[in-house]
């Protein structure tokens, strides 16, 4: 696959603070580029150089880049076998697929398990359902409707994650259920940004949408802090240290419309088949990128104490805010809190 070459501001920023440094010290740089998993995507890190920086922001780029191919469930990929191919195959034939599909999806039963089926990738059927009411809203706002009650209960009776057989020893992925389809978008993005983030240098900051992973501590061996945004604007709700692993957020303000006087966000209860109503949005602390981007999603769709209770399971930490701008942490939390 010929390397996308990246669309990038590099912007070199002096150390904060002190006097000035050896002219050898490594410097401060900032990646930006709009490639990669529908969302915004920053780089931070110290380098030499601009040039050494560049190499490695281009690395990292490349690879995230190969990810969202592989599970991208909309577009194809001249040579390449991805979810698309998958879903286009369902009740057809198992699917010969690159060894990271696998491995993704084999993640992906794991947290359906551990979080109770709050995280479910055999939702697309619903989801999709979802997805074409609010590309026709923004298309059209005067017209803009949920989807029909009707289709979402027909499509939510094919969202068995049984039904998704995976073969590791023939690399192949079948969705037995030929209307069942694959909606990665809770898991995927936090998973590829695990696997990047483990191979890459040590120091980076990466953000990816709502999701951050820190490689290891600043050039001076500081915390990296973080900012959770604020779903009405403004100055964040907290900033939080991180070091050596995530902080991912879920929250209704990113992907929604309006239909009725109603706001219909992308979070799903998979219990229902409409937006959750717990939360306006949930940030969770953990040292795995993937765990805590199921587990966002998986919180935002429970109530605090159910919540809790998952989040104890995993030795995570998390930040709530309610429908009326409450604030609720987990116990440990505050432990992270930089002002």
């Amino acid at each position: 696959m010929k390397p996308v070459r990246l669309a990038a501001l590099l912007a070199a920023l002096a150390l904060l603070g002190g006097c000035a440094a050896p002219a050898a010290a490594p410097r401060r740089y900032t990646a930006t580029f709009l490639t990669l998993f529908d969302t915004v995507t920053t780089v931070l890190g110290y380098a030499e150089s601009e040039e050494a920086f560049r190499e490695e922001a281009q690395q990292l780029h490349d690879r995230l880049l190969y990810y969202h191919q592989l599970f991208n469930i909309y577009e194809e990929y001249e040579g390449m076998a991805n979810l698309k191919t998958v879903n286009d195959h369902a009740g057809v034939a198992p699917v010969e697929v690159e060894a990271p599909i696998l491995e993704m999806l084999a993640f992906s039963q794991e947290m359906y398990r551990e979080t109770d089926g709050r995280v479910n990738v055999a939702m697309g059927s619903v989801l999709s359902l979802w997805h074409d009411a609010r590309e026709a809203a923004l298309a059209n706002p005067d017209a803009a409707a949920p989807p029909d009650a009707d289709a979402l209960a027909e499509a939510a009776a094919h969202t068995d994650l049984s039904q998704m057989q995976l073969d590791e020893a023939a690399s192949t992925v079948y969705l037995a259920d030929p209307e069942m389809s694959l909606d990665v978008g809770a898991i995927a993005k936090g998973w590829a940004v695990e696997q990047v983030c483990r191979e890459a240098p040590a120091g980076l900051l990466v953000s990816v949408g709502g999701n951050v992973r820190a490689t290891g501590p600043k050039a001076d061996g500081e915390d990296w802090v973080a900012g959770i945004q604020n779903p009405d604007g403004g100055a964040y709700l907290e900033t939080v240290a991180v070091r050596d692993g995530s902080v991912v957020t879920s929250g209704d303000y990113q992907r929604y419309f309006t239909a009725g006087g109603v706001q219909y966000h992308h979070i799903i209860d998979p219990d229902t088949g409409y937006p959750a109503a717990y939360w306006r949005s949930v940030t969770v602390l953990c040292p795995d990128s993937g765990v805590a981007d199921a587990l966002s999603t998986a919180l935002f769709t429970l109530p605090l104490e159910a919540g809790q209770a998952l989040l104890d399971r995993f030795g995570a930490e998390a930040l709530w805010l309610d429908r009326d701008g409450v604030r609720y942490e987990s116990p440990g939390f505050g432990d992270h809190i930089r002002t």
